[in-house]
């Protein structure tokens, strides 16, 4: 349930690279955690950012987290539906429940591989 065309972090938010744009989220993983999510906040179109950095947060029913960037850019695009339905999340976490979109300035290197972040995710539970 891992899709394979995504790059995953450590701190599991997922990234879509397309050219020098990328789209990115929280994991399936992360909203299971989380369990139903009640608000998010996203950062400003424009902001600029570095890989790691926390650039808004989630807050669910059980628990509150920071949202980190997975790569270093500049936000173009925030997804404003999950304001008013933040449930999207966990509905459709890789689809409908994106985050942001922003313009890549630097992509790191430690990004994990589907199999890398499953294995992460493995690892964690023990």
């Amino acid at each position: 349930m891992i899709p394979e065309n995504l790059m995953y972090t450590k701190s599991h938010e997922w990234i879509l690279v397309e050219g020098q744009t990328a789209t990115m989220g929280i994991t399936q993983f992360a909203q299971e955690q989380l369990g139903d999510l009640t608000f998010i906040e996203l950062p400003e179109i424009g902001r600029e950012f570095t890989a790691g950095e926390e650039i808004g947060s989630v807050e669910s029913v059980k628990a509150a987290g920071e949202i980190y960037a997975p790569a270093s850019g500049q936000v173009t695009e925030v997804n404003i539906t999950l304001e008013a339905s933040p449930e999207l999340v966990n509905q459709d976490p890789y689809g409908q429940g994106w985050f942001i979109r922003f313009a890549i300035t630097d992509l790191p290197s430690d990004l994990l591989s589907a199999q890398s972040y499953a294995d992460h995710v493995t690892s964690e539970a023990h």
